[in-house]
């Protein structure tokens, strides 16, 4: 091949560490992609402001406020776009905080924020390996039976 058709190669991406996070509560999926930034954090292409439930958003907030807390620099240093799917709202929502946690913590490899995130909540961390049993014969539920009498 002659040399004035090929290209050089570039790399697509911009310079900087680019991270890799997946994080599961009960049947919900969430992966984070973590990238140098300005503190932007995307949840199915949307701002986590955007989230309507008081409830939720402080959910969502709860491993920022930890962040702050530990190093007001380290919000602003990342963009993190979550996509999260399977699952409930609140499995969603769930398996999104334990991704914001695991981001940062992976991200800076801070062992002073991963005490921290250790000390508040171990389950940021660690992701919670309890799945919904199966439903058996015989049985409405994994563990109901029908009553039974003795006369």
């Amino acid at each position: 091949m002659p040399k004035s058709l090929t290209r050089p190669v570039t790399s697509k991406t911009k310079k900087g560490k680019v991270l890799q996070v997946t994080s599961k509560r009960k049947s919900a999926v969430a992966r984070a992609t973590v990238r140098s930034g300005k503190g932007r954090i995307i949840i199915n292409k949307k701002p986590y402001t955007a989230i309507s439930n008081r409830f939720i958003l402080d959910l969502v907030r709860e491993p920022l406020v930890i962040v702050e807390k530990h190093n007001k620099d380290l919000l602003g240093k990342v963009d993190i776009n979550i996509l999260v799917n399977g699952g409930g709202v609140m499995g969603q929502m769930q398996a999104v905080r334990n991704c914001i946690a695991k981001a940062f913590v992976q991200y800076f490899d801070d062992l002073e924020l991963t005490r921290e995130f250790l000390e508040y909540d171990r389950s940021f961390l660690v992701d919670d390996v309890r799945r919904v049993e199966s439903k058996k014969p015989l049985g409405p539920k994994a563990r109901a039976k029908k009553q039974h009498s003795k006369r």
